[in-house]
């Protein structure tokens, strides 16, 4: 019996790092590159049409926007606002779907530059400041709005962004373990703080402002500004293995599932109060997974799930996006359970009729 595989929707000509998914438009973004070194490999940022087309969930190149000689590593997503970590800065990118009203002549007259797959009849768009759209009949826009640097380390690099739940703020983290917090989308800061000794792993927002950190330094750590509300630390709240060091890598909001991408390239979807594992590819990219993203159960999302219960996307270095879908579990209805209760009350009614007559 063959190794179960996951089916590719999409393969970028250049390593990929990050994904979103904006569900009220049906769009996968996905973005990565191969930084600055003239390697020849690209950079950018590719927003992906997300459709069913013959009951199959599929994925086409709808615009891709050119990063020139930064690799975006990162990305967070607040309606039609990305924020991209690219090396030491984020950079701020509005992005707007149009419908197209006519074809200009570059577009008729097409390229002959080689381009990543794209839907079968879909004519090139004009190439504008390093941006192109494929699909014909829509349009999609991309904005460079504000960008800043947000580490400062001798080797730089910003590691994770996120927004809050009002998408106002926007918080950073990186190899110097400070983090920073800005105004959107002006990208005035607004908040600065040592959180760890070393890199910032991971963080997120919660609704009340409150912070959550993870980092380099074996430490979890829960912030209300830059005042430390609490911490956990591997060594004394972790579990123990010997001669193993280990550390807290990820931190994020409760949900239904949880997805995992390993450093070998497997993906794995688990129930999250349980950790039940539901599904697992083993080395479904055969490389390191660099990112995964949930398809959303809002906006176009349920429509676009079909009979499946959840959908996961994944990224990794080997440049492709593969898509992991979990059938709809099997369940009994609750109108059915209840169906049943009154059917065993009106037999044990029947049963003690029979064996006592006059019971009731």
């Amino acid at each position: 019996m063959g190794r179960r595989r996951a089916p590719e929707v999409y393969r970028a000509p250049f390593p990929l790092y990050a994904l979103q998914v904006d569900p009220s438009a049906g769009l996968l973004i996905a973005a990565g590159g191969g930084g600055a070194a003239k390697t020849g490999i690209k950079n950018g940022v590719h927003f992906l049409q997300l459709e069913q087309i013959n009951g199959r969930l599929s994925a086409s190149l709808l615009h891709s926007h050119d990063t020139e000689t930064r690799a975006t590593m990162n990305l967070a997503l607040a309606g039609n606002i990305l924020a991209a970590g690219q090396d030491a800065h984020c950079q701020l990118l509005r992005f707007q779907t149009l419908q197209q009203k006519g074809k200009n002549k570059a577009e008729k007259a097409g390229s002959k530059e080689q381009r990543p797959r794209q839907r079968k009849g879909a004519a090139p768009a004009e190439k504008k400041s390093g941006a192109e759209t494929y699909q014909e009949g829509v349009e999609l826009s991309v904005e460079n709005l504000q960008a800043v640097q947000t580490d400062f380390s001798p080797d730089p690099l910003q590691k994770v962004v996120c927004f809050n739940h009002d998408s106002t703020l926007l918080a950073t983290g990186g190899t110097d373990g400070y983090v920073r917090v800005w105004k959107v989308p002006s990208l005035e800061k607004v908040l600065e703080f040592k959180a760890h000794e070393g890199e910032i792993e991971d963080l997120a927002v919660g609704p009340e402002g409150k912070l959550v950190t993870v980092g380099w330094d074996l430490k979890a750590s829960v912030w209300q500004k830059d005042q430390l509300v609490t911490q956990l630390h591997w060594q004394e709240n972790g579990p123990t293995f010997s001669h193993t060091p280990y550390r807290y890598q990820a931190c994020s909001e409760s949900g239904t599932f949880l997805g995992l991408g390993t450093v070998t390239g497997s993906v794995a979807i688990y129930i999250a109060f349980s950790l039940q594992r539901l599904y697992y590819v083993k080395e479904a990219h055969g490389i390191v997974v660099t990112d995964v993203a949930f398809l959303p159960e809002k906006g176009r999302g349920p429509e676009l799930l079909g009979s499946h219960e959840t959908a996961l996307f994944s990224v990794a270095v080997d440049s492709r996006c593969q898509l992991h879908l979990l059938p709809s579990r099997r369940s009994v209805p609750v109108w059915l359970l209840l169906l049943l209760c009154v059917g065993l009350i009106v037999m044990t009614i029947l049963l003690l009729q029979s064996a006592f007559p006059g019971f009731l």
